[in-house]
């Protein structure tokens, strides 16, 4: 049976309506009795508004009128995370009528559908006496729909969401993972992901992770209602790979869009990610003439299987255009993409299809087009991912990516001053982890004597 949440918020100020009453009738009694019981005779009418003191035996010649103080209405909020399959109706059938509802859905239909809202988002409700004041409802960690009271009804607009932002230096050491490391400094999976994001095309965080790598970021941390609320902005990072430095600087061109260059002013992105998975393990390699696991037949395998949990997100190496959504016995449903008139990319044993993949459609790099499975010729959950080079399979290991545009000749001098107090922040934190080593290295050193 489902808990009728609407009417336990009904009964709650009911109650507090209630308590709010039995206080001021209290109080007003308290105030005429003290003022000259012995003398006088007391009257109390309309409550709400006055309280009449009748002096003497002739009360109703002398009755004199005492306001007391008007009760102030009760604000009532909600805050909760929007349930599966909960709508805008539903959430604001107790303060609106269904006509009300159905013209604030018409009106918010250029700002942002209420049709559109996910289950987990966060929104809050903010009533007056069972009438809506102001409905807030978390589009995404940047921004917000509201729907508040104006003086003709109800505006509706986005708001960004005010954060607190600090700045600060994190630096970890790898002993297993880049997760482990990142969680060993205190801090969320989620910088972990951006990380691996920023150096995706230089280092594979499947199979090129070593114990001992370093990472350093530059980032702010941001704060709502003093309580951590995620990661803003990383305007610089170091990752130190196989002894091999990869630094990113945040930087945005002269059309404002903003990309990662290293200390040199050369982009970070290149035109193939190093691999359509975050985290995975290879389960096999690049092999023309593989025993099948299935089939037990020596057979070419011109493609590298990640094995990765069943609905792990599939994300596209390149730009390019999807140009084939299909089946096939052996691969089960597979996605083809075109990315030049060079380079063709191609993703099996799919679980399913992300959200308007289709033949024919643009997709960018870094998008997610599809999800883990395990369909067709499959012994469990795995990403088979192959790659074409002028219509021969070629190792996607060995492809050397072109790099992105640099940053412009002319902004070079702006861009060298911008990144070199973050240059000295990565450069201190890299000595300050060292010292700190080296002290740890000739204590065990001296314990061991």
């Amino acid at each position: 049976m489902f808990r009728d949440f609407a009417a336990e918020r009904r009964r709650s100020r009911t109650r507090k309506y209630a308590l709010l009453m039995a206080v001021a009738l209290g109080i007003a009694f308290f105030v005429i009795m003290v003022h000259n019981p012995a003398e006088r005779s007391v009257e109390l009418a309309a409550v709400e508004d006055t309280v009449l003191i009748a002096e003497g035996r002739g009360a109703a010649s002398g009755a004199q009128a005492v306001p007391v103080a008007a009760l102030e209405p009760v604000q009532d909020v909600i805050e909760q995370t929007v349930r599966h399959g909960q709508t805008a109706a539903e959430l604001l059938s107790e303060f609106m009528s269904p006509g009300e509802i159905h013209e604030l859905n018409q009106r918010s239909q250029d700002i942002y559908p209420l049709s559109k809202m996910k289950a987990g988002r966060p929104y809050r409700i903010v009533s007056m006496q069972g009438a809506l004041e102001r409905f807030e409802y978390e589009i995404s960690g940047e921004e917000m729909l509201v729907v508040a009271r104006g003086g003709a009804g109800y505006d509706i607009l986005k708001e960004s969401i005010v954060y607190d932002t600090e700045t600060r230096v994190v630096r970890g050491r790898i002993d297993s993972s880049l997760f482990g490391a990142v969680a060993d400094c205190g801090e969320s999976p989620a910088l972990a992901v951006r990380l691996s994001e920023i150096f995706a095309w230089d280092i594979d965080f499947i199979r090129d992770i070593r114990t001992d790598d370093t990472f350093t970021a530059v980032v702010e941390k941001r704060y709502r209602d003093g309580k951590f609320a995620g990661y803003g902005t990383i305007k610089a990072a170091e990752f130190v790979n196989q002894d091999e430095s990869f630094k990113g600087f945040l930087f945005a061109d002269s059309q404002g869009i903003e990309s990662y260059y290293n200390e040199n002013g050369r982009s970070l992105r290149k035109a193939f990610l190093k691999a359509p998975l975050n985290f995975s393990r290879i389960s096999s390699g690049f092999n023309l003439s593989r025993l099948h696991p299935i089939l037990k037949t020596r057979r070419p395998h011109p493609a590298i299987d990640y094995a990765a949990p069943m609905g792990t997100p599939v994300t596209t190496v390149g730009d390019g255009t999807i140009i084939k959504k299909g089946w096939d016995k052996g691969g089960g449903r597979y996605l083809k993409v075109r990315h030049n008139s060079v380079y063709e990319t191609t993703y099996m044993h799919l679980k399913g299809y992300a959200k308007g993949v289709a033949q024919g459609v643009r997709v960018k790099q870094g998008q997610v087009i599809a999800y883990v499975g395990s369909s067709g010729m499959s012994t469990g959950p795995h990403l088979d991912f192959r790659m074409k080079k002028n219509g021969s399979y070629v190792n996607p290991k060995s492809v050397k990516s072109a790099a992105c545009a640099p940053v412009n000749k002319d902004r070079m001098a702006e861009f060298s001053t911008s990144i070199r107090p973050l240059l000295a922040k990565l450069e201190e934190a890299g000595v300050m982890h060292a010292s700190a080593a080296k002290v740890a290295g000739d204590a065990e050193a001296t314990v061991g004597q």
